[in-house]
């Protein structure tokens, strides 16, 4: 085929002007493990889709693959976003990490869409209450084409599809969704007070002294619709019974903490469960009876830390996937401990980064490099330093970019234990500690151990997806008297991709530079596989409208497609360009 050929057919491509076939391919997901992924290792092909007067026909541009998807294949239908579907006849198909090209438009919506519309989409989807996440639910971008309707154009929080412009590449849309995750971890608004119309505990524990005050632990005219207590007495049942008046809150008043009173409590406090907690002198078996009880995104106050002389076993799985929040005060006044809480590097200051060689954890070090007010000492660990090295290689631009205001330091443990390789790290700082540590290592070990290196008024990011139910032992005197704070998120708002996509194509941020191999659709279970060995040092695309490429890594493209390799960028990095080259070669 000529160029000029090629360029044709490019830009029909992009137009949304390629005819239709009568059939395309997918790879379904029949139950848990990689052998149910597909028909005999590879995907099916069935009939090409129809979209109604309200739908829209798109096609799948670029997917990335994701360990979430990892997560659905072991767990199959015990998957909490699938749980109970008859997979062996309703398969998933997976894929959430989508850029699209609008093909069709139905009769109803060609006022508002056009074939060649371009978007990528918001992966947690909810539609008249209910979550339907693309990819889990609905199908997802393993599939060369999908039709979607009002779930996703007409959900919860209006369309869930984002424009991309037509400049824009197909892998550098796609992964707009991972790097929302990591930027949405810096970006989160923790609630500084009780929930407004929401529902607080308060327990007095066996360290609890005299003359603890209410403060302003609310704004004005925002109260809680119920405040419930466990043993308290005296002059804060006091102030508690005038202010429900003055208010308007209802005070429910419980004997002092037990498993039982707990669970009256709880049964109290109704449908949405326990917003804020707070725990008058509490010690260490009074905090593991009430944090479960938490409700998502629940305020746990720790007022006094005379009763703390004993590590607690922290859920730190629902610190992630639940945004539980640890606050406390050596203060009578419980107000005290709500302040708002920082949730950015400290520009100029310390930050370490732990599990640091995977391609989220490259995703939080390439963030730090480029953000405006990067940190002065910024340490990045992983076991293995061969994969440790890859930060240096891919980033070296940026290292040299930003030598005079970062220093990057690669570590690993060897034969160290772990407390004298955390010791080490702890010595890099002068003996101060780090402003800001962020785990990617799935441990609740290192999670642990990391409460060490912290600065006072230190920040903890637990961005590694350990699951509910994950406890670390944790003395939590750090939150009440260090000021440390622990935060996790988990997944990304609409917004989140909305602010992302701005900076990927306002060119602050280059997510291309998280590509570390491109596959046709036939080979993505072998991608699949190779992100459940770790056998990527950055990210996998699969672009579904070609079939037959197989797995390659960026630097074998020298042989593999040189014309292609002639396009990358410094340190073998993928591009727009050399996207655009593959895609001449390789679309039917």
């Amino acid at each position: 085929m000529s160029d000029k050929s090629k360029e044709q057919k490019l830009a029909a491509f992009r137009k949304g002007e390629v005819g239709l076939p009568d059939s395309h391919w997918l790879w379904p997901l029949y139950g848990a493990g990689i052998e149910n992924l597909g028909r005999e290792g590879k995907p099916i092909q069935v009939p090409m889709p129809t979209c109604g007067p309200d739908e829209l026909l798109i096609r799948h541009d670029a997917v990335g693959l994701c360990f979430s998807d990892v997560k659905v294949i072991k767990s199959g239908p015990e998957h909490p976003r699938i749980f109970g579907r008859d997979m062996a006849n309703e398969p998933v198909v997976l894929g959430h990490e989508v850029a699209l090209t609008v093909i069709q438009v139905g009769e109803n919506l060609r006022d508002q869409y056009q074939p060649g519309d371009r978007f990528i989409m918001q992966a947690d989807i909810y539609y008249q209450g209910v979550g339907m996440a693309y990819g889990y639910e609905l199908q997802g971008g393993l599939s060369q084409y999908n039709v979607i309707g009002k779930e996703i154009l007409a959900g919860d929080d209006g369309c869930y599809l984002i424009p991309v412009r037509p400049e824009t590449g197909y892998a550098q849309a796609a992964l707009t969704e991972p790097w929302a995750c990591v930027t949405a971890s810096y970006d989160v608004v923790y609630r500084a007070g009780w929930k407004p119309g929401g529902v607080a505990l308060i327990a007095k524990g066996p360290a609890a002294e005299d003359g603890y005050s209410l403060g302003t632990p609310y704004a004005g005219g925002q109260p809680p619709a119920k405040v419930i207590t466990l043993g308290v007495d005296g002059v804060l049942a006091d102030e508690l019974r005038a202010r429900a008046g003055a208010d308007g809150f209802e005070l429910v008043e419980l004997g002092a903490p037990s498993p039982e009173t707990i669970d009256e409590a709880l049964a109290a406090a109704g449908k949405g469960g326990l917003d804020d907690i707070v725990c008058l002198g509490a010690d260490a078996t009074l905090y593991e009876l009430i944090e479960p009880k938490a409700a998502v995104g629940c305020v746990l106050n720790l007022v006094g830390a005379e009763g703390l002389t004993s590590e607690a076993q922290v859920d730190v799985g629902r610190i992630h996937y639940d945004g539980l929040l640890l606050v406390g005060t050596t203060s009578a006044d419980l107000s005290l401990a709500y302040e708002p809480i920082r949730t950015e590097l400290v520009p100029g200051g310390t930050a370490a980064f732990l599990g640091a060689a995977g391609p989220m954890g490259q995703m939080h070090v390439q963030r730090a490099l480029e953000s405006e007010g990067p940190p002065k000492l910024l340490v990045a660990t992983d076991l293995l330093q061969e994969r440790l090295e890859v930060i240096r290689e891919k980033f070296s631009d940026l290292i040299e970019q930003k030598k005079d205001v970062t220093e990057l330091s690669l570590k690993v443990p060897g034969d160290m234990a772990p407390d004298a390789f955390n010791a080490q790290l702890y010595d890099m700082t002068g003996g101060r500690g780090f402003d800001d540590v962020a785990v990617m290592a799935p441990s609740p070990r290192v999670v642990a151990g990391a409460v060490a290196l912290l600065a006072e008024g230190g920040a903890m990011n637990i961005f590694a997806g350990l699951t509910r139910g994950t406890r670390a032992p944790i003395d939590l005197r750090v939150v009440v008297e260090r000021g440390i704070r622990f935060r996790g998120t988990s997944g990304s708002a609409i917004s989140d991709l909305r602010s992302m996509l701005e900076y990927t194509e306002g060119q602050r941020l280059n997510t291309n530079l998280s590509v570390d191999a491109i596959t046709g659709l036939c080979d993505a279970r072998k991608g699949i596989e190779g992100v459940m060995s770790q056998a990527f040092e950055g990210k996998c695309v699969v672009y579904p409208s070609v079939l037959e490429f197989l797995l390659t890594k960026l630097a074998d493209l020298k042989t593999a497609l040189p014309s292609v390799y002639a396009k990358l960028g410094p340190n073998e990095s993928w591009t727009v360009e050399a996207e655009t080259e593959f895609l001449k070669e390789m679309l039917p």
